[in-house]
């Protein structure tokens, strides 16, 4: 009789400031400082930097904003932010790691956190929702009709994210998943304006790409060293080894995640 397959092996957050409770990694959100999950992060807070350009000076909320680190680098630039999330670990863990004197953190659902602001930013969250339209709804009152008003939102494009031929990728976390033209329509279905852009690859990671390409993958597990090579990859990931272009210069049918920025 066959054994079991050994369990995944359990990630947490390594080297957090005294007195900040850990997360452990759990699939449902990323985190940093756990180097194992370092792509992830990185390709997540390639977003939060390109959205903190463009909610300066204004009154932001971060929606569930899990561990936190997208309000904070979000507050480097508004003029105050707020963090919802849900999750009791989560929101303890950010309240206790991030303090700045425009940041503050809630515990709250998205559905209903009623305080009005400039700018709400939803990041790789929509996919995991039974009722989006529900919710971009309430984000769009929660902005009103002002001029500045702004809605980030952010999904993975199941192209690429779920395997080749794959209607869908494995993730237990994910209600539904979406293509570009159908994110694109949900979005304009509450807001006026929609702009579209994707997430792609680029620098070292566009070469890695390149190598793959190439027959990487059957060359280091030859050479035994595909342990040792990632082991240093991954952890050397950064956030401008990703680059967001627009819908206009770019085939979002092959971008990693598609952000679209919303007007009332």
């Amino acid at each position: 009789m066959p054994s079991a397959p050994a369990p995944a092996p359990i990630f947490e957050q390594g080297n957090q400031p005294e007195g900040v409770p850990p997360l452990a990694l759990t699939g449902e959100r990323t985190l940093p400082d756990v180097p194992e999950e370092n792509y992830w992060f990185r390709r997540h807070l390639a977003v939060y930097e390109w959205i903190a350009a463009r909610v300066a000076g204004l009154r932001a909320i971060d929606m569930a904003c899990g561990e936190g680190y997208g309000s904070d680098v979000l507050a480097g630039s508004a003029a105050s932010v707020v963090g919802v999330e849900a999750n009791p670990e989560a929101h303890e863990h950010a309240r206790l790691r991030y303090q700045r004197e425009n940041l503050r953190f809630a515990r709250d659902l998205v559905e209903t956190f009623p305080e009005p602001a400039d700018a709400v930013v939803f990041l790789q969250t929509i996919e995991h929702l039974q009722d989006p339209g529900a919710v971009l709804a309430h984000f769009r009152a929660l902005v009103g009709e002002s001029d500045k008003g702004v809605v980030f939102i952010s999904t993975p494009n199941v192209l690429t994210l779920a395997p080749k031929g794959a209607e869908r990728s494995d993730n237990p976390w994910h209600v539904h998943e979406y293509r570009s033209g159908e994110f694109e329509q949900l979005c304009r279905g509450t807001f006026g304006a929609v702009e579209m852009y994707g997430l792609f690859h680029a620098r070292k990671l566009r070469a890695h790409a390149l190598a793959l390409k190439l027959g990487w993958d059957a060359v280091h597990p030859r050479l035994h060293m595909t342990k040792p090579f990632y082991d240093r990859f991954t952890p050397a990931i950064a956030a401008s080894d990703f680059v967001l272009r627009s819908a206009a210069d770019a085939d979002l049918d092959k971008a990693l995640d598609f952000i679209a920025v919303c007007r009332p």
